[in-house]
């Protein structure tokens, strides 16, 4: 729980079809590990059946039905859900911010209308979205530092994909820091803990 001694605040946001409740699993070691940690992990707010209408459940953030509608209240429940937790955190505490897949655009729009200061960024098996505005998204990416991390087997992001993307931010003014791992569209316990580790450094 974030409290006066709280020095870190991780706020990870899953991928299409996927649970708050299995991907915080993925990050709960940094919070054991270090006791002035706590991790966050939000929720897409619609959910649905991934295979027919019974089943397993997973959650979006957006679809394309409606889908600035749908922005505005992610954007909305981010907001409230951070400015609740960080109220009890000292003013100095570190905001590293993750999203995956489908939430790294997620938390790329959030932050572009969030109160508060991310220690990092990182986009994590996805893309920063393409069309936000061009001012806005070359402000904040300027004032946060941006990491991409992807898989080297990644079935649905390719290196290709990963260098458009370094040059569209470079486009921006940012230099990405850029973490290649063994493995697939998944995340990745050592990497997880090198941002831990490299949290409030300037450079990763």
């Amino acid at each position: 729980m974030p409290g006066p001694t709280t020095r870190r605040v991780w706020v990870v946001c899953h991928g299409y079809g996927q649970l708050a409740a299995y991907f915080i699993r993925h990050f709960a070691f940094l919070a054991e590990e270090d006791p002035t940690t706590v991790v966050l992990a939000p929720e897409g707010l619609s959910r649905f059946y991934l295979q027919g209408t019974s089943g397993r459940v997973g959650a979006t953030w957006m679809t394309r039905e409606d889908r600035l509608t749908e922005i505005e209240d992610y954007v909305a429940y981010l907001n409230q859900l951070s400015d609740t937790i960080l109220a009890q955190c000292p003013p100095e505490v570190q905001v590293l911010v993750l999203g995956f897949s489908q939430g790294a655009a997620t938390v790329s729009r959030w932050l572009a209308h969030a109160p508060f200061q991310a220690a990092r960024l990182v986009l994590w098996a996805g893309a920063f979205p393409p069309d936000m505005d061009l001012a806005v998204a070359a402000r904040l990416l300027q004032q946060v530092p941006v990491t991409l991390v992807c898989g080297s087997q990644d079935e649905y992001v390719t290196a290709e994909a990963v260098a458009q993307q370094q040059a569209a931010l470079h486009s921006l003014g940012v230099e990405p820091e850029i973490i290649w791992f063994e493995g697939r569209h998944q995340l990745d316990r050592t990497v997880l803990q090198q941002l831990s580790e490299a949290i409030s450094s300037p450079t990763l």
